[in-house]
């Protein structure tokens, strides 16, 4: 029988975690109802931003069934159906590629509120990012 998974994270911002969403290649919506998929015998949950993708093979937004759901302490969790996830990686990288575009947009956006501006952002081999800003 499967379920929905509650993996932990350290994100606490609803914007920029759905500006990472969108620059890694997904929409997140928010109140969305993780619906069971077909066959499948488990409660529904609902998440504050529900994840879905552009499927250009049908050109259309396919929902998966996975979203971001608010903790007591007030972070969120990644909620997912681990036996229906679709993509070509694991959940775990699907992580990995969210938090580092968060932790991207976050430096940013908190740089530029304080006067710093963007001169070059390159993406290394290795996967980390190497943002440099100055500001006058």
């Amino acid at each position: 029988m499967s379920h929905f998974t509650n993996i932990k994270t350290k994100l606490k911002d609803k914007d920029f975690l759905i500006k990472a969403l969108l620059t890694i290649g997904y929409t997140g919506t928010e109140n969305v109802l993780l619906k069971n998929p077909s066959n499948h015998q488990h409660e529904e949950v609902q998440v504050e931003i529900g994840v879905t993708k552009y499927d250009t093979t049908l050109e259309v937004m396919r929902p998966m069934t996975a979203g971001f759901k608010i903790n007591d302490d007030g972070v969120f969790e990644l909620v997912t159906e681990v036996d229906t996830w679709h993509e070509s990686f694991p959940i775990e990288r699907f992580l990995q590629k969210v938090t580092q575009e968060y932790a991207k947009c976050a430096v940013v956006e908190t740089a530029q509120s304080k006067g710093f501006n963007v001169t070059t952002e390159q993406k290394n081999v290795d996967n980390t990012i190497e943002i440099v800003m100055e500001k006058w």
